[in-house]
């Protein structure tokens, strides 16, 4: 059996990791839903503060604000969005190491995609910080709101270290199998950023909705990152394992920068389409904010199966487990398409409804916006559920360069609806562009798997 220098087995290391979970034994469908529940809660909780956000700045505020929050959505989610990529990438070689209960080089990944991380923050800092009021004007803000839209975003950004922070540890948590506590932390800090609403925006105005994000993910982040190193003793790092590794770094950055890029590209394909919204008027702008921030809650669970499936494939590919991978991808496939139909179900009966939280007296005109965005959306749910689950799927298995390809077929649908369609036809493919989009996605996705699934059984045939 092969042993530590401390006279520990490393099936014995592995078993005092408390908190985490094997995903290499066991039913895949129960793993699934024990793994990815918590998951879900955090990204519920997660989404209702972006909800109620929106709902303060709105009936704080008023349209113009709301407008002015919405019209940076997509640039929000193309900078941060490769953040949060970037960290989930670096976590990939983590649950893979163990899975294979690889004790030692887990260890230097943790530890190089820390020193990494902390580079990527600054540098992106820098740059973002520098260019954000130039993007606004060529995504053709309206004038009304663009100082407004520069404040809230600005400040948002300056956050970038704490988003790396807190999606750094979370990815490394997740990957060791512990999905429960990101989302303990993932709670305290959508409920925080809630209070810090409440207390800031009446006084700042859109400003106060940024300190509040930047504050409560830095506060969930520093108290996520001594958590994880007062529990996870065991793991025992030494002096040693910080030593930067130039092979390490590079299997990081060769799983991270494309889930980064993945997240970027896609949102590419978003700014261009929130260009074209943001000519169609403020009305429009505030109702696709609205629409998009019910979207967002509702697709929730396909999420929580996306990253379950990144932790599920990559401990199994680890083990060499390759039937597992499939058999734990139909179960969540079948798990995503009854929720997908539970869900246009709900928006159809209560999405009106929902529809009149944003605003105080409403027009019927910006209720019938919101509500063709969310039904359109949910009409489409089932592509959505293949995307998360297969491209995530497909990522913790090794292939992340896949993950760009598929970005660029999203990037194209959006592109094609914001410089063409939208343009041609107007709303109708302002809310027919993501569906468009997961389409388009999933015409490559479904194959590259198969074709990834073929080359790993070549390769575990040989080894």
């Amino acid at each position: 059996m092969n042993k530590l220098n401390t006279g520990f087995s490393l099936k014995t290391i592995f078993k005092s990791l408390n908190g985490t979970k094997d995903m290499t034994e066991g039913k895949p469908m129960k793993l699934i839903l024990e793994f990815g529940l918590p998951l879900l809660f955090g990204l519920i909780f997660q989404q209702m503060y972006n909800m109620v956000d929106s709902i303060i700045v709105g009936k704080k505020l008023g349209v113009d604000a709301l407008a002015a929050v919405g019209s940076t959505g997509s640039i929000n989610f193309m900078i941060l969005g490769f953040c949060i990529g970037v960290c989930n990438g670096f976590a990939i070689p983590v649950a893979q190491t163990f899975g294979a209960k690889d004790f030692n080089n887990l260890k230097k990944y943790i530890t190089n995609g820390a020193l990494m991380a902390v580079v990527f923050s600054a540098v992106m800092t820098v740059i973002v910080g520098i260019f954000t009021r130039q993007i606004l004007i060529v995504m053709k803000t309206p004038e009304s709101i663009l100082d407004q839209a520069y404040s809230y975003i600005f400040i948002v950004f300056m956050g970038i270290p704490a988003t790396y922070l807190y999606n750094m540890v979370s990815g490394i948590l997740r990957s060791l199998g512990d999905s429960v506590t990101p989302v303990i932390f993932l709670i305290f800090s959508s409920v925080l950023n809630i209070i810090l609403d409440l207390l800031l925006v009446s006084p700042l105005g859109v400003s106060g909705a940024g300190y509040a994000t930047v504050i409560s993910q830095a506060v969930s982040g520093v108290i996520c990152l001594f958590y994880m190193i007062k529990k996870y003793k065991s793991l025992e790092f030494k002096r040693a394992d910080w030593k930067f590794s130039g092979g390490h770094a590079l299997k990081l950055c060769g799983m991270g920068i494309p889930m980064g890029l993945q997240y970027s590209i896609t949102a590419i394909g978003s700014v261009i389409l929130q260009t074209a919204v943001n000519s169609m008027g403020e009305v429009i702008v505030a109702a696709v904010t609205a629409g998009s921030r019910i979207s967002m809650m509702a697709c929730c669970p396909f999420d929580a199966m996306g990253s379950t499936m990144a932790t599920f494939g990559g401990q199994n590919v680890g083990a060499g487990k390759l039937d597992r991978v499939d058999r734990g991808l139909k179960d969540c496939v079948k798990l995503g398409v009854l929720y997908a139909v539970i869900a246009f179900g709900f928006m159809l009966v209560f999405g009106r409804k929902l529809a009149l939280l944003f605003l105080d007296n409403p027009t019927e005109e910006i209720v019938a916006y919101i509500y063709q965005f969310v039904l359109a959306n949910s009409a489409a749910y089932i592509l959505l559920a293949l995307v998360n689950i297969v491209r995530f799927m497909i990522q913790g298995l090794g292939f992340s360069t896949f993950a760009i390809l598929a970005g660029v077929a999203e990037m194209a649908a959006r592109t094609i609806a914001g410089f063409a369609l939208v343009p041609l036809f107007g709303y109708i493919f302002v809310i027919l562009a993501s569906p468009l989009a997961w389409l388009f996605a999933d015409v490559f996705l479904v194959p590259a798997y198969m074709h990834v699934m073929k080359k790993l059984r070549k390769q575990l045939r040989y080894d």
